[in-house]
């Protein structure tokens, strides 16, 4: 469920121009794989719809992670919401870099693989870059 956040948006922030972008496999480390998806949405609906174009590809059903980060703007007043989807503090991280690039009206996944070997703290470092590849997407 989406939180209120006390963020008022200006409309200067930054949007996806598209409704689904998706650049696979562009991480890998110690087997583990990493791809990053963006776009543009405008409420619930618009999220499970991402996310569904995301998962009808068979490879994205069965990774171990589609974690997400999503920003809206509705009257003035943005909203975030969020998913680890079993990747603690993965949500937090992609949302985190949106707040600080001003991104409204999108959604950002990072998908993983695991490839056997416990990343540690380099799984964090990872999500940082595959989110920031996709925020370079923005117009």
């Amino acid at each position: 469920m989406p939180q209120q956040n006390t963020r008022i948006d200006f409309g200067d922030a930054k949007t996806p121009s598209s409704s689904f972008q998706l650049f696979e496999y562009i991480i890998s480390d110690r087997g583990s794989q990493y791809s990053v998806s963006i776009g543009h949405v405008t409420g619930r609906d618009d999220i499970k719809a991402f996310l569904k174009q995301l998962k009808s590809k068979k490879q994205y059903q069965k990774a171990d992670h589609n974690s997400w980060a999503a920003r809206l703007s509705h009257e003035g007043v943005i909203y975030e919401t969020k998913n680890d989807d079993g990747e603690t503090g993965a949500g937090m991280v992609i949302l985190r870099l949106m707040q600080a690039a001003d991104v409204t009206n999108c959604i950002i996944c990072v998908t993983r693989w695991f490839g056997g070997t416990k990343l540690m703290g380099d799984r964090f470092k990872h999500l940082q870059t595959a989110t920031r590849h996709a925020l370079t997407y923005l117009k």
